[in-house]
């Protein structure tokens, strides 16, 4: 198939990537030209165009379009400027960690000028290129059934991708999945750093691999826990800054007041990470080096180390 991909930063390389090798034709625009450059000298085939217009000019119809971009206002202007250049039938993808509502007034937009749109929530991290990308899709249904030979593509070998609804029920599944990720990472950096502040002088490395075989608390994330614990074993080079909290979170944690439902771990772990920033007891504590460290194995998200920002 053809497709158009909006936004090359950490996923959106990677998917524009994953698509070409796939034997898909890619088409791409990015704001500055260093990214659409650099996936070009790793995909040939993939051409890159100087203005989103030139990008969607150059598309056959129905237009498939890709935009993965920060969520909120970036995306909001962006999917504005495709709305300009596309006409009934074609296909508006956003696969932006996007707010669910935001997605429901996009899809309303959209929908009355007869352009089928899809909001996708994406997970997997950097690993998903080779791994593959779980992908959770909301909005017309029509659109969903035609672009499955390209999600089969991104999901492939070990992802995956399910129709969950129309307007934003895609990103309203991935919403929750951000949410459950805070104090899944929460448990890990908290029981770890038990381990590590014993007196017995544990090896991590050698504990979190037991773990994986066949406990409990197996798969992706203790896979990367082992990653940061196997590059730097007492995580000693993280500053326990983790970053800023990602709205996911949050808007899990308000739907759930607003329905009357627990959701106190979800909460609690967002709080340490915003309080990480300043509370230097925080910054120091095994815990919040490890969840830095997670954040780095699995999204390769800035995180600060001792002096210097990890890429």
């Amino acid at each position: 198939m053809q497709i158009g991909v909006i936004g090359l930063g950490k996923m959106g390389s990677r998917v524009a990537l994953k698509l070409s090798r796939g034997g898909h034709e890619v088409f791409v625009w990015n704001r500055s030209s260093r990214p659409a450059e650099e996936i070009k000298s790793q995909a040939p085939a993939i051409k890159s165009f100087p203005t989103i217009k030139n990008l969607l000019e150059n598309l056959q119809k129905p237009k498939i379009i890709w935009v993965m971009l920060p969520a909120g206002d970036v995306t909001d202007e962006v999917l504005k400027e495709v709305s300009k250049y596309v006409i009934k039938n074609d296909i508006v993808i956003d696969a932006a960690n996007s707010k669910f509502t935001d997605t429901e007034k996009h899809a309303k937009m959209f929908k009355n000028a007869g352009i089928k749109f899809l909001g996708i929530g994406v997970s997997g991290g950097v690993i998903a290129l080779t791994e593959g990308y779980p992908m959770m899709v909301g909005g017309d249904k029509n659109a969903y059934e035609y672009i499955k030979p390209l999600l089969d593509t991104l999901a492939k070998p070990h992802g995956g991708h399910e129709y969950f609804g129309s307007g934003g029920a895609g990103h309203f599944v991935k919403m929750v999945h951000n949410g459950i990720e805070y104090p899944f990472m929460q448990a890990l950096g908290e029981g770890f750093g038990v381990l590590a502040n014993s007196s017995y002088n544990f090896d991590l490395v050698k504990i979190a691999k037991l773990y994986q075989k066949g406990s409990l608390i197996s798969g992706f994330m203790l896979d990367r826990t082992v990653e940061a614990l196997t590059n730097d074993p007492k995580l000693e080079t993280i500053q326990g800054v983790i970053g800023s909290a990602s709205g996911e979170a949050l808007w899990t944690i308000e739907e759930g007041e607003k329905y009357h439902l627990p959701v106190a771990s979800i909460e609690q772990a967002r709080d340490f990470r915003i309080r990480s920033e300043t509370d230097k007891h925080i910054q120091q504590s095994f815990a919040a080096r490890m969840v830095g460290s997670l954040r780095i194995a699995f999204g390769g998200h800035p995180v600060k180390r001792k002096n210097k920002l990890h890429p």
